[in-house]
């Protein structure tokens, strides 16, 4: 009897545990503070902070802005527009005082002039190769198109840059579940026609919140590493 005591007592430890374990994983990946930081029209002006960050990319219209007010679970906290290619700078939102979440501008506005493109491009991929502390792009993908041509050489060159990157199919809420997910097989199917090694990728709607825990386990398991090192 005394023996099946002390196996029961140890049990009921070791599920003790075990529930702590799993309600401080539940708060590591919980976003408690998100704030607007700071609007940066160049690389220069970002903030003087070493603290990690997260870029947010896609073509205009995408969902970008949506998606991040549902990974933050604050609606308001990036503007959201019926027009495309608002986002003009490169904006900084704080996530817990701990790292950014950066928005960066859409690119493939067509309804721009060929100056203000150029000069979007130069913004963006200033950041993107020159920000120390960037240390993941996530890259917004319309789960809904075929593969465009923008999306694809963006792809790349991020890849030929050595840029860690994954991709982020939004608006998975506008097709069935088996149809979001073989559209995103079928998308990541096709860069293996130059990719060896695929980059991670997420299907998301912010429409019904698919796929954020994945997305901020993805960012929280990237925290950890870097605190590691």
């Amino acid at each position: 009897m005394f023996h099946i005591l002390c196996d029961f007592d140890a049990k009921l430890v070791i599920f003790h545990l075990f529930l702590l374990l799993l309600r401080a994983d539940f708060e590591n990946m919980t976003i408690k503070k998100a704030e607007f930081s700071s609007s940066s029209p160049t690389l220069q002006q970002c903030p003087n902070d070493v603290k990690a960050e997260y870029a947010f990319i896609g073509r205009s219209n995408v969902g970008k802005s949506s998606l991040i007010n549902m990974l933050t679970n604050n609606k308001r906290l990036a503007k959201t527009s019926s027009t495309p290619g608002k986002t003009l700078l490169i904006n900084h939102f704080i996530i817990n005082n701990e790292w950014y979440l950066v928005d960066l501008p859409g690119y493939g506005y067509a309804k721009r002039s060929k100056t203000e493109r150029d000069k979007l491009q130069r913004m963006i991929t200033t950041y993107i190769l020159g920000r120390e502390q960037l240390v993941n792009v996530f890259v917004l993908i319309d789960i809904r198109h075929d593969p465009q041509t923008i999306d694809r050489e963006f792809i790349d060159w991020l890849g030929v840059s050595n840029i860690p990157f994954c991709i982020v199919f939004t608006k998975a809420d506008k097709l069935s579940a088996s149809k979001s997910k073989s559209a995103a097989s079928a998308y990541m199917e096709k860069l293996r026609d130059t990719w060896d090694e695929l980059p991670p990728y997420f299907v998301t709607s912010s429409e019904n919140k698919t796929g954020r825990e994945e997305v901020l386990d993805y960012i929280e398991k990237i925290q950890g590493d870097l605190k590691k090192a």
